[in-house]
């Protein structure tokens, strides 16, 4: 299921762009994560290419030495730099300073992460908790396959946040009407 997984998310040219050319940026605890995997499965199964409907590529990174906005600002502007070719959104996020903007933006508490993962683990909807780690290539993925072969959204349980998640799942449901939707409680 893992080497599948993987193979399906690296069928999108841009992923797998993104998964040769990250470890020469050596960002710490570096993943490729969120939408741009997941939605290639969804993608498959729907009988469309891989990189269809996917807005931007998440970059998720963990450095807790300089938790300034300027700092992470230069990174988001290297990799930015060094991907410029491929011509996509890459969002970039330092996983060690969410803590910092998260309430303000989102209106939520947000605890303060002690690793890249640790963002991935937060994400809305449980089935979406992926991430491929740029310099071993290992995968990430909490919830297992399940839910996310089958088109499951559950809220996860450690983001309990029922009006976002709804938002969230209804976009998803509305690019792959096929998803089903498990209302929180």
């Amino acid at each position: 299921m893992l080497e599948e997984f993987i193979e399906t998310a690296k069928s999108n040219p841009t992923n797998a762009a993104l998964l040769e050319g990250l470890p020469a940026l050596r960002l710490p605890q570096c993943h490729l994560t969120a939408g741009c995997l997941f939605q290639a499965v969804w993608n498959r199964r729907s009988g469309v290419a891989a990189s269809a409907l996917v807005k931007d590529y998440d970059i998720f990174y963990f450095d807790d030495s300089d938790l300034s906005w300027e700092a992470e600002d230069r990174v988001i502007k290297r990799v930015q730099s060094h991907f410029s070719a491929l011509g996509v959104q890459i969002e970039v996020k330092n996983q060690a300073r969410v803590h910092l903007w998260y309430e303000k933006h989102f209106g939520n508490p947000y605890p303060k992460l002690t690793c890249a993962t640790g963002g991935i683990d937060r994400y809305l909807i449980s089935c979406t908790r992926i991430g491929i780690e740029a310099e071993s290539g290992r995968l990430y993925a909490p919830g297992g396959f399940e839910d996310l072969h089958q088109g499951i959204l559950r809220m996860n349980p450690m983001n309990r946040a029922p009006a976002r998640f709804m938002e969230k799942a209804l976009s998803f449901k509305n690019r792959w009407p096929w998803l089903t939707i498990v209302r929180p409680e």
